[in-house]
């Protein structure tokens, strides 16, 4: 891959990615964007069985690049539609790829940075992380899947409160919010991304993967769709993956199961 605002790195079917534009705050352009989504296709593939989305220097992401907004003059529409096609087709291969996504913010995270972060299926933080919303600050509305995520996390009462008022949470507050999983040291960050991110590869991937999309659709479906989407789910993993098999079996001699992501 040819990636010029972020790296990526493949080892033991865990995949890193991290953002790379740390004197631009890793702000999102029209390039990142384009990267994010080679790196999510590449994710979504059977080799990568768990993937941890974090950032290189002391911002996870500022959000947009306004100085390349304000660039483009009268192509910025054109420029926010291009930036918008790549990043949310990334965020959707992100959300209903197999592999879980664990996002490691390891500072601030506004506006698309924030709404990047809330992808993760397990969302860890720095205790110097900060989060705000910062879209309305520059008269602009949310994207990123932060209007889907964000209300789901910590209703729809303190999403308007976030989006509006643009409150800078830090770390132990967004914990507080719902909108963190964990938050640990600085430099204890990565070493618990890794030892999740290594707990997650060794796990039934397939069933991850149903899970993911079972929940993804949750609000979306009524009752009775849900559970048919589950009986769908469950009964295909039985016929279809061998790591099912091998849970049942693992039950049967009472010892523990060794999936192979399949």
């Amino acid at each position: 891959m040819n990636l010029t605002t972020m790296t990526f790195d493949l080892k033991d079917h865990i995949a890193t990615i991290t953002l790379n534009r740390p004197d631009a705050a890793n702000a999102l352009n029209l390039t990142m964007s384009q990267d994010l989504l080679t790196v999510a296709s590449r994710c979504d593939s059977a080799d990568v069985r768990a993937v941890i989305l974090t950032a290189q220097g002391k911002m996870f992401c500022a959000g947009g690049d306004v100085l390349s907004f304000a660039a483009a003059g009268a192509g910025v529409t054109e420029l926010m539609r291009n930036m918008t096609a790549f990043l949310h087709s990334a965020i959707s291969r992100f959300a209903r790829m197999n592999a879980p996504l664990i996002t490691a913010i390891n500072g601030t995270a506004a506006g698309a940075g924030l709404s990047m972060a809330l992808t993760g299926d397990i969302i860890l933080a720095a205790a110097s992380a900060k989060f705000t919303m910062a879209y309305t600050k520059i008269g602009v509305s949310p994207d990123g899947s932060s209007t889907f995520f964000l209300p789901r996390l910590v209703g729809i009462a303190k999403a308007k409160e976030m989006i509006l008022l643009n409150p800078v949470y830090s770390a132990e507050e967004a914990k507080t919010h719902g909108l963190v999983t964990e938050v640990l040291a600085d430099d204890a960050l990565m070493a618990r991304a890794n030892a999740l991110a290594q707990q997650l590869a060794a796990g039934p991937t397939a069933a991850y993967g149903e899970t993911k999309r079972l929940l993804a659709d949750t609000f979306s479906n009524s009752l009775e769709t849900q559970m048919e989407m589950e009986t769908r789910a469950i009964s295909g993993l039985a016929a279809y993956s061998s790591d099912t098999r091998e849970g049942f079996k693992a039950f049967t001699e009472k010892r523990k199961p060794i999936f192979e992501g399949k």
